[in-house]
């Protein structure tokens, strides 16, 4: 992490007039939830995915699947927004970022005060039956399935299943044409927290960039766009992002003085 850096990411992010973040498993691994993909500590590193995470696998053994998603859901249930979320809102607020579109599922920027928040993986904050299609929120199990690990089941009497998107599934329709719009207008597009390796969201910054935009990226571990970048900071996001945020609020604050 270099101050030249950190300057130039506040730079762009006060100079823009159409600025969105996407942000991945990265930006909450600070508030204590694992990711996916880090070569130890990610949980694939642990699952095969087609196996615990998968439609197929929902469907043939939702027990098992329920069985590794507990201590997620837990620890998701448990945790609280770090400083990068918390950065994100306040750019927000200030009227210098437009949103957020995430591939998490954890409700962390909700709870850190973000208004428009574009889920493209879903969220735990329902469950759907599939067989009668009702949508059930996930309040009215959530206590009792986190302490005995009971499968939450549908009035009719099949199991329900969270809102989240699994392999095998189309990511939400609405929520993806919002974020490829978003990624089509901004001129500044700051990912946090992802390795912008999982389609379709991983494009997004393509898309971006086709249409004129700059690219900041922010995460620990190199992204298939960093060569595109026009700034990267490395480092943690819970104590980059802030620094940045502040000073491109100071910085936004100096250009709008009327001179003289």
């Amino acid at each position: 992490m270099r101050a030249g850096e950190l300057r130039r990411a506040a730079q762009l992010i006060a100079g823009s007039s159409y600025a969105v973040a996407l942000t991945g498993a990265g930006i909450s691994t600070p508030s204590g939830i694992p990711d996916f993909r880090s070569p130890r500590s990610g949980l694939w590193a642990h699952y095969d995915p087609m196996e615990v995470a998968s439609l197929y696998a929902f469907q043939r053994q939702p027990q098992a699947f329920y069985g590794w998603l507990r201590p997620l859901a837990e620890t998701a249930w448990r945790a609280r927004p770090n400083p990068a979320h918390l950065a994100l809102a306040e750019l927000e607020e200030s009227g210098m970022l437009r949103g957020v579109i995430t591939q998490n599922i954890d409700d962390l920027h909700q709870k850190a005060g973000s208004k428009t928040v574009l889920e493209l993986h879903g969220n735990f904050r329902e469950a759907t039956c599939l067989r009668c299609y009702s949508r059930v929120p996930a309040a009215s199990f959530l206590a009792s399935f986190l302490s005995n690990g009971q499968v939450p089941r549908c009035h009719c009497g099949a199991v329900l299943k969270p809102n989240v998107v699994l392999y095998g599934e189309m990511l939400p329709v609405g929520p993806f044409y919002r974020a490829q719009e978003m990624a089509g207008h901004c001129d500044l597009m700051i990912v946090v927290g992802s390795s912008l390796e999982v389609a379709p969201a991983a494009d997004l910054p393509g898309v971006a960039l086709a249409h004129g935009a700059k690219l900041a990226i922010f995460n620990r571990g190199p992204t298939t766009y960093d060569s595109r970048a026009t700034v990267l900071v490395k480092g943690d996001v819970s104590r980059t992002l802030p620094m940045v945020a502040r000073l491109s609020q100071q910085l936004k604050v100096a250009m709008d003085q009327p001179a003289g």
